[in-house]
């Protein structure tokens, strides 16, 4: 197994779900983590605990450019190796009847927020470092349930891999994403309660099974490793061959 240590990660969302997962796998190797979280610290608590080892937590409202802002103001001049951007909120749009505050609730935390965490991690990213942005097959598929504006927003962060990739790759930033399938976690579960929604969803994974958070942490966990030295700019697609 590859050692991480001496390397440090910070983890947006990193207290529930495939966040959690990213920073225990990444902890495994050996990473020290700082894991952002926004709302709900005793979850934050007990990931930290469930790691086991050093875990630094932050808190900001992604969603809020000043709140990011205060954040890594409070992290001061340390280095980072990996910036792992995987926050986000999973709420219906339904055409006909979304509100102004929900469409720009999701615009502000699922793409303006990686934007910004990116830009204000920068200064702190070692020359040769990685960033992974947690993207998914929602971007490239229809999704059931009216969630249009989620799936346009991980289009967006596709692309704002394939750009970054270009503009960081002087300085040997590797920039990638991973795009989970349908993937169970507390922010879907009010989603699948519908019967219909997950059986669809389920017909779709040829693999037979859902996404699991620990699939997606693998795969970043590769793309943070020596033998991913190679890969930039890429979307990789972590759904049990769901791509329709």
């Amino acid at each position: 197994m590859e050692t991480l240590e001496g390397t440090t990660a910070l983890v947006t969302g990193g207290s529930r779900g495939i966040g959690r997962a990213v920073c225990l796998r990444l902890a495994n190797d050996g990473a020290k983590i700082i894991l952002h979280y926004h709302s709900n610290r005793a979850a934050a608590e007990e990931a930290a605990a469930a790691i086991g080892r050093e875990v630094r937590l932050v808190r900001a409202d992604l969603g809020s450019i000043d709140e990011i802002e205060a954040m890594f103001g409070e992290l001061g001049p340390l280095k980072l190796d990996f910036l792992i951007n995987n926050a986000g909120i999973w709420k219906g749009t339904p055409m006909g009847s979304t509100t102004a505050a929900v469409a720009g609730q999701i615009i502000d935390t699922n793409l303006k927020g990686p934007f910004w965490v990116t830009q204000c991690a920068l200064p702190l990213l070692k020359d040769g470092g990685r960033i992974v942005n947690v993207s998914s097959v929602a971007g490239r598929i229809g999704v059931a349930g009216g969630r249009s504006l989620y799936g346009a927003t991980k289009a967006a962060i596709d692309a704002l891999t394939r750009n970054w990739a270009l503009e960081l790759a002087p300085r040997k930033i590797l920039v990638n994403a991973v795009a989970p399938g349908y993937v169970t976690t507390d922010m879907t579960s009010d989603y699948f309660s519908d019967p219909a929604i997950f059986e669809n969803a389920l017909r779709r994974h040829p693999l037979g099974r859902l996404t699991a958070p620990e699939d997606v942490a693998e795969v970043v966990a590769f793309l943070c490793s020596e033998g991913a030295r190679y890969v930039t700019g890429q979307s990789i697609n972590v759904s049990g061959g769901s791509v329709i």
